[in-house]
């Protein structure tokens, strides 16, 4: 599988502490992969450099072409590198259908005028934004607002899109519905890199995981493989692993 964005010996820092050290970190095209690790890891860290907000040293590529220093945000995100943060980052006073235009905003300054079809796609995947498509975002649920941050990114027809704790302050069944939204994404085409917390619900949901730990990486692998794993079993799913007893001598 071709190689969407590469990294390696990335590292990143605030002032002398180093956040994240000499990583190494791959998304296939058309892959979904998982990036978990309790707080403080350096996982946000890490995707704010990747798109630019943070400077960083190591190699980035991106579509086979390295990332440089002087790649900023807007020419990233011109490239097909969208992120959903964290904290949303919604225009809370405008409508829905107003933030979901200003996710076009890159392809608007490059001359392309026509995102309507890239819209009412938008309201195929998250139809509960069609019904409120002039309400204001500020008004909207928790669960709502992360569709909204969502469909703002696809907006801009990403081939990269990266996606920080989508699942945060949601209720199970609303997490349950995000996720199967990000599994169904993959059939458009689009690669996702995905940081979480809530590792069973990532892991489930991707095709490769790496497990970040005070800024390094402690374990990857195939995402089926790492659920099965003795360690992240008992540190991140929540439960014990199980072994199977050793025969005895009769």
């Amino acid at each position: 599988m071709n190689s969407l964005l590469e990294v390696r010996g990335l590292s990143v820092g605030y002032g002398k502490v180093e956040a994240v050290r000499t990583l190494d970190l791959r998304v296939g095209e058309g892959q979904i992969v998982s990036l978990i690790g309790p707080n403080g890891a350096g996982k946000t860290t890490l995707m704010a450099a990747l798109i630019g907000l943070l400077p960083c040293s190591g190699e980035v590529f991106y579509q086979g072409e390295p990332l440089l220093p002087h790649h900023d945000v807007a020419h990233r995100v011109g490239l097909g590198m969208a992120l959903v943060p964290e904290s949303r980052e919604l225009f809370a006073p405008m409508s829905v259908e107003d933030n979901l235009c200003l996710g076009a905003f890159s392809r608007y300054r490059r001359g392309d005028r026509d995102y309507s079809g890239t819209l009412e796609e938008v309201f195929a995947l998250f139809p509960r934004l069609k019904e409120r498509r002039q309400q204001a975002a500020g008004t909207l649920s928790g669960g709502e607002r992360q569709m909204l941050a969502i469909g703002r990114a696809l907006m801009g027809k990403p081939r990269l899109l990266m996606l920080d704790e989508p699942s945060l302050g949601l209720a199970p069944r609303i997490i349950s519905e995000i996720f199967t939204i990000i599994e169904g994404l993959r059939q458009t085409g689009v690669s996702i890199l995905l940081v979480e917390q809530n590792a069973r619900a990532a892991l489930r949901a991707s095709d490769y995981g790496y497990v970040l730990e005070v800024g390094e990486l402690v374990l990857q692998g195939p995402a089926a493989e790492l659920a099965e794993d003795p360690k992240v079993i008992e540190t991140y799913l929540g439960r014990r692993a199980t072994t199977t007893p050793t025969p005895q001598p009769a």
